[in-house]
């Protein structure tokens, strides 16, 4: 015997209008990631400096050639994004990528 088929909008599916608010649940825990940051090695001290001021920050490895390791830890997705472009926008820092994010649980 044939199942009905309930037939979805493509369109209210990608643009996310099938999901219910009450229904979208917010992890646990936060926000982890790894940030590469590439700056001028003349300057890396002063990066540096900006870059642990931040909330959250903390530098995991350094190459005295300019890059920095960054290890953040957010509250969410947004403040890490703000973060990574808070980082990239720096005086002195020609990139800042993402190179590992994790959700954590509690």
């Amino acid at each position: 015997m044939a199942r009905p088929h309930n037939a979805i909008d493509r369109r209210a599916l990608i643009t996310g209008r099938l999901l219910n608010a009450d229904q979208v649940v917010t992890p646990p825990g936060g926000e982890i990631a790894s940030i590469l940051v590439q700056a001028r090695p003349e300057r890396l001290a002063s990066v540096e400096t900006a870059i642990v001021a931040l909330a959250g920050c903390e530098i995991y490895g350094r190459d005295p050639k300019g890059k920095l390791v960054v290890v953040v830890d957010a509250a969410d997705a947004g403040a890490l994004g703000s973060t990574l472009n808070t980082i990239a926008l720096l005086p002195d820092v020609y990139t800042a990528s993402l190179v590992f994010h994790a959700i954590e649980a509690s």
